[in-house]
């Protein structure tokens, strides 16, 4: 499937709602609800025709206004992939694990978990990997942090 038969072919057979990004990417991209985005990810990972059985990419995302996690899963049978957004609600960052069908997310998961913040339900095993098992310093890759031993660079 071309980029543009793929799109069409999962917006005409996923039962959830979806919103299409036009951007500069040869890819699709989505946005998913939050409610969808297990159903979304099991859907484009057991479907016959797509098997995007494989996790490229997971990552946690602040832009200042809200927080997102952005998943790339990819086919390597199919030779195809595409870019997922699900946006969190920024008083309560919290989200599905995908895990039980990527291998790959349990480790990109603990890592937005660590380094972000965000309440990953049903993820089997969130402990820390990046920061010291004692860390209390907050959430180091959300917009205006600043920790107790960082000296921010002189603004230009």
């Amino acid at each position: 499937m071309n980029p543009a038969e793929l799109t069409a072919y999962i917006t005409s057979n996923f039962s959830g709602q979806l919103e299409t990004v036009e951007n500069d990417q040869a890819e699709p991209y989505f946005i998913v609800p939050l409610s969808d985005l297990v159903p979304f990810s099991k859907f484009i990972h057991d479907d016959p025709q797509l098997e995007l059985n494989y996790l490229m990419n997971m990552a946690g995302v602040d832009t200042g206004e809200q927080f997102e996690v952005v998943l790339n899963p990819c086919s390597l049978v199919n030779m195809q992939r595409l870019f997922f957004k699900v946006v969190l609600d920024r008083g309560d960052p919290k989200f599905d694990t995908v895990s039980n069908l990527w291998a790959a997310a349990n480790w990109y998961e603990r890592e937005i978990w660590e380094l972000y913040g965000f309440e990953i339900t049903g993820h089997p095993n969130l402990k820390r990997f990046l920061l010291p098992d004692d860390w209390d310093d907050g959430f180091p890759l959300r917009k205006g942090w600043v920790g107790k031993n960082v000296i921010p660079l002189p603004e230009k």
